[in-house]
């Protein structure tokens, strides 16, 4: 669909900080127009006296030939010493000029904040007597050094979410479940990843607020719909919930700071599915009755309906919405969600995630015990990562495979040579080789695996062919195997492990006995009101079951 009246998205870089300067790269790398470098030198001073200091360089196919971008540095340091600066063959050294301008402004635009924030933290842990070395998770789900996250901010925008996709795998694994969906719902948002094989899917290109990045990060699909988003009566009477969210402050209304409007969560308590006394680990407490009064005054009575059946209206909305997200997620990649098992976490997910995976025919739902914080689990669980790419645009038939090789070992010892310096054994280190590649007609390319580079001239053609057809297929349900294959870019994936975490759990009693127990009883709503017995999570140990 078009949305002719859709408000533009504001410039990170106002037009007046945009300039031209006079030079030319060819497609092919050669030098069509020197670089100006007096007209350099005059608007580097206009610059200057704007107060500029962050700087990104873009030029056509620099990605090609460098050495304009490299010369433009140089001057730049000249008159900003102290600058950040982002050139855009370093960024993203790939075909499409759009993609490339967007990553290397977004880059230039993130990295002097995260590289203050992470050299104060970095200060701090030395004056602390902090030694060892710090990494920081990456949007692709790995770590790498406080160094090269400044250098390539735009890596880390989405690395919080991600934290939590490689969590899920973790604790999925453990338990032998290798094919999962990662919920994690937290106050006004709910994030749906994909994991296949102990592996969260990777996507190489996403729009995050309107702008386009163009790295590898974790494919993570995003709902407004989190334990504050509101629900509320449209204008012709339909029960909505978010994606506006109360926040934390003044949050739900059983926060009783002030809210007003009934949330996910105030439905959740009325319904019994929280504690009013045990809110933050008994830190804070929820009141019910504010709860009561905002689903009373904004729903029931707007509907005609009891408080009872509003609070389940606005838990059944919510669940429908995410389960409807996690079906576009999983669908729009030739998988059926029914064959996944569910990993449920942050603040909200435990609330919901029965009944979205009843709702989507999911039969096992799995809630790790560090649920809340499963996302700081999983930047422990990360690897040392880097990953690289190189535009190499070259039908499949007429590849020169010697050159291509020689193009994936380049970037593959450009990888092994940084975890090396970072104190990994070369045994330790993982490679892996993939392509961007899409038939002749089209523009939007497929990444595939690259096939065992020992293989024949003929062989390896042959079985890189058929993995990019299989995986179309998969996409979009159709092959045109008599179409020309186009490769577009080159990839490398250089990781390492990092030290495994042993949580050295005591495995207790196998079995917890419900009618034994002495676990406490609350009123719960699931279709009709039932005293449920309540266990605290950490009172059940690794290997119990619960009967």
């Amino acid at each position: 669909r078009y949305n002719l009246r859709m408000a533009s998205v504001e410039p990170l870089i106002p037009r007046y900080l945009r300039k031209g300067i006079s030079e030319r790269i060819k497609y092919d790398g050669s030098v069509h127009t020197p670089l100006d470098v007096e007209s350099l030198r005059k608007t580097l001073l206009e610059l200057k006296g704007e107060g500029v200091d962050s700087i990104a360089v873009c030029f056509l196919f620099s990605f090609m030939n460098p050495d304009h971008e490299l010369k433009a540095e140089a001057e730049i340091r000249k008159v900003f010493p102290d600058a950040f600066v982002s050139l855009s063959h370093e960024v993203l050294p790939q075909i499409k000029e759009f993609d490339r301008v967007s990553t290397t402004a977004l880059n230039a635009y993130v990295g002097p904040e995260l590289g203050k924030y992470l050299g104060n933290l970095q200060q701090r842990m030395v004056d602390h007597g902090g030694q060892r070395k710090i990494l920081i998770i990456q949007s692709n789900g790995g770590s790498a050094p406080i160094e090269d996250s400044i250098k390539f901010a735009v890596r880390s925008i989405l690395s919080g979410p991600a934290g939590g996709a490689k969590g899920a795998a973790k604790v999925a694994s453990l338990l032998g479940e290798e094919n999962v969906i990662a919920l994690d719902m937290g106050g006004t948002s709910t994030d749906i990843s994909i994991i296949e094989g102990s592996r969260p899917h990777v996507a190489n290109e996403k729009f995050e607020a309107g702008w386009k990045i163009s790295v590898p990060m974790i494919d993570i699909h995003t709902l407004g719909a989190g334990g504050g988003s509101i629900a509320r009566v449209d204008i012709g009477g339909v029960l909505r919930v978010g994606p506006d969210s109360a926040g934390a402050e003044p949050g739900p209304a059983c926060y009783g700071l002030g809210g007003e409007d009934p949330t996910v969560t105030d439905a959740a308590l009325f319904l019994g599915f929280l504690d009013e006394t045990s809110f933050l680990g008994g830190k804070a407490s929820l009141d019910k009755n504010l709860s009561e009064e905002a689903i009373k005054s904004k729903v029931a009575d707007p509907l005609g309906l009891s408080i009872t059946d509003a609070a389940e209206g606005i838990l059944r909305v919510v669940s429908n919405s995410i389960a409807e997200g996690i079906r576009l997620a999983s669908v729009s990649k030739g998988l059926d969600p029914r064959e996944f098992s569910m990993v449920a976490f942050g603040g909200a997910a435990g609330m919901l995630a029965n009944q979205v995976a009843r709702e989507v025919g999911i039969h096992k739902v799995l809630v790790p015990q560090a649920a809340p914080v499963l996302s700081a689990f999983g930047m422990l669980t990360s690897e040392l990562r880097y990953d690289f790419s190189q535009s190499y645009p070259s039908g499949l038939s007429v590849l020169d495979l010697e050159e291509m090789t020689s193009r994936l070992r380049i970037m593959e010892k450009q990888g092994k040579d940084q975890l090396i310096e970072n104190g990994v054994a070369e045994a330790e280190i993982n490679i892996e080789f993939s392509a961007d590649m899409r038939y002749l007609d089209q523009i939007y390319e497929v990444t595939v695996p690259i096939p065992d580079l020992d293989l024949h001239g003929a062989r390896l053609k042959e079985e890189w062919s058929n993995n990019f057809h299989q995986r179309f297929e998969e996409l979009y349900s159709y092959r045109q195997s008599e179409q020309e294959i186009r490769l577009v870019t080159l990839r490398v994936t250089v990781s390492a492990p990092l030290p495994e975490i042993n949580d050295g759990v005591n495995t207790g009693n196998a079995v917890v006995d419900l009618d034994q127990d002495d676990s406490a009883l609350r009123q719960v709503y699931v279709g009709r009101w039932e005293s449920v017995p309540v266990l605290k999570s950490d009172s059940i140990l690794m290997g119990q079951k619960v009967r």
